[in-house]
This record gives C-alpha cells, structure tokens and sequence, in this order.
C-alpha cells in the first residue's frame, strides 16, 4: 500500500502513534477536536485536516484512537468519515470499547465499502511514545496483513485475535488481569510496610520469584524499586485510572452478560471506579496503592521510613508476638 495515513484522535495515544508512522515514512494526515493536540501532531510532522471527513479522504488507511464507542460510531455514522473515505478504505479503530460496539464499527465500514479492524493497544502513553505498544487486532486475516506495517511501525508486537470484535475482547481480558495485578501488588506493599519491610526488599524478592508481573517490575506502586515508574512522578499518569476503570467496566459488563463468575474483576471494576472518581481522577492507576493506605489506617507520606520503624519495633519483640517460629 502507498504511504498516506489519516489519523483522528491525537491525544496522549494517538498523537505519538501519529508520530511513528511520521518517522516510519509515511504521511499521515491528522486531525483532533483540540486545536492544541492538532498543532502538537503537527510540531511532529503530522499534515493537519481542517475535519475528520478530510483526514479520511484520499488515505488508504485511516487510523481513530477515541474515547469511547459512542465516539466510534458516531463518527463512522453520522459525521462522514466512511463517505469521505475511496471506496475499500482500510479503518483501523486503536479505541478500547466494547465488543458489541467494536463489532457495529465493523459492520458499519463494510457496509459503506470498506475493510475494518478493531485493534486496541497496550502499553500506555510510555509505550505509545517509545514505540512499543502491543496491538490486538480483529478482523479479516488479509486485513491484518495490510495494517501490519503501519502497526509495527507504532508497536513492538501485533497479534491477530480473530473475527472482528476480537481485538477488543482481548484488551479487556488482559486489562483485568493487570487490574488485578496491580492490586494484588499494592495490597502486598502496605502489607509490607505493616509488617517492617522495606519497599526494595520485597521488589528485590517478588520480581525475581513467583509474584513477578507487569504491574511490579516496570509499573511499580511504590517510589524506588523503578526510577520511571509513576510512583516515582508523584503518579502523574502513565495510564490514568479513569481509564483503567473504564477498561474493568467493559471487561465487567461482559463478564455479567456471558454469566462469568469474574469475582475478582468484579471487585477490582467497582474498586478503580471509587478511586477514579475521588484522588483518583488525574493519577496514574497504580496510585490505587494510596487508597489501599488510607483505607488500612496508615497515611505515612514515607511509607519505607514506617517500615523501617515498625522493623524496629519487630525486633524488640519476642517470637511469639511477632509470629517468627520458635
């Protein structure tokens, strides 16, 4: 396929998706509701549309990387981004929405003449930007070979799932297991601290033994064990938890509509969406870790200083307070 990309949504995702494919060599031209995404996109070589309909016209891919399905949908249907489009156009939705919603998209684009893919990422805007996002995609097989190129240019790994809506069944799947996880990991850290141990010990521990994940060895909750990770920014977001919230809500929504007995992503949905809507709104989801704190009655602002203090007072007591073995 020839080099020309339109691409509809460049916030904190799309914009450095955009500037992949910039670097990759294609020509990509873009378009965003804010006028400062939009001239951001275009300090990092994106053509700027005056509307989604023009971005699309002409491209013989067009990327949208947008906040819900409705989103999705409505620029599909009623605001001529499919019209606007050369017939057997390629649409490839980045957005993580809802299977059912994923699967109208779909069914909207071949119906104006088009092929489609649903194709969320994962990574976050620390991936998006180096690079290295991991796209799972739904759709025809020949489909996915044609955006191939443009998603390894933006990502480290492309998986086909399947049949159109597949891509995002997949993202919800994996984005419980990572809610999860990421609770898992900070209710063990406050445990820690109640318990005299210093962040680095139990990261020097868990990341080379059987509680090694994601959330621990490169998003840890905690300040120190990783330099980059957003604890360490005072969790501005890498990947908000509004987000996250939204991701469990979807993934919780299928779970109850296929009768899956998902308890714990169940619970990990309605305990993102309290955080999200309180401390929450503008943090990163690992921050989930301060409302664990609190709700566990500490609110040290040096959560290793309180270990190291509760270590001491360990020490002083005898085997059988403290529950060591005689």
């Amino acid at each position: 396929m020839s080099g020309v990309v339109g691409f509809v949504g460049l916030g904190h995702m799309g914009g450095p998706m955009a500037a992949s494919l910039v670097k990759a060599g294609y020509r990509v031209i873009g378009y965003d509701l804010v006028p400062g995404l939009l001239a951001s996109a275009v300090d990092a070589g994106v053509e700027a549309a005056a509307s989604a309909a023009e971005a699309a016209s002409g491209a013989d891919v067009v990327i949208t990387m947008l906040p819900a399905g409705r989103h999705v949908l409505a620029l599909y249907r009623e605001e001529g981004l499919l019209a606007s489009a050369a017939p057997g156009t390629l649409f490839v939705d980045c957005s993580t929405i809802d299977v059912a919603d994923a699967r109208a998209a779909h069914e909207a684009a071949l119906a104006a003449g088009h092929r489609a893919l649903d194709a969320p990422v994962s990574g976050g805007v620390v991936g998006a930007e180096a690079g290295t996002l991991t796209f799972m995609a739904g759709g025809e097989a020949t489909d996915f070979a044609r955006a191939e190129p443009l998603l390894s240019a933006m990502g480290r790994k492309a998986v086909h799932c399947g049949a159109a809506g597949s891509g995002q069944a997949a993202k919800i799947c994996n984005n419980m297991i990572l809610g999860i996880s990421m609770i898992a990991v900070s209710e063990a850290f406050v445990l820690g601290e109640s318990l005299g141990l210093s962040h680095q010990a139990l990261f020097d521990v868990a990341s080379t033994a059987s509680g090694q994940c994601w959330a621990l060895t490169v998003n840890c909750p905690v300040p120190g064990p990783v330099p980059g990770s957003p604890a360490g920014r005072g969790y501005a977001p890498g990947f908000a938890a509004p987000l996250m919230a939204k991701d469990l809500g979807l993934a919780a929504n299928a779970a109850r509509a296929g009768g899956v007995d998902a308890e714990l992503g169940l619970r990990a949905a309605r305990m993102y969406t309290e955080f999200a809507d309180a401390e929450g709104a503008d943090r990163d989801f690992s921050g989930i870790v301060r409302a664990i704190r609190e709700r566990s009655g500490s609110s040290s602002g040096s959560p290793d200083a309180s270990a190291s203090a509760s270590a001491a007072s360990l020490s002083e007591a005898s085997p059988a307070q403290n529950g060591t073995p005689a």
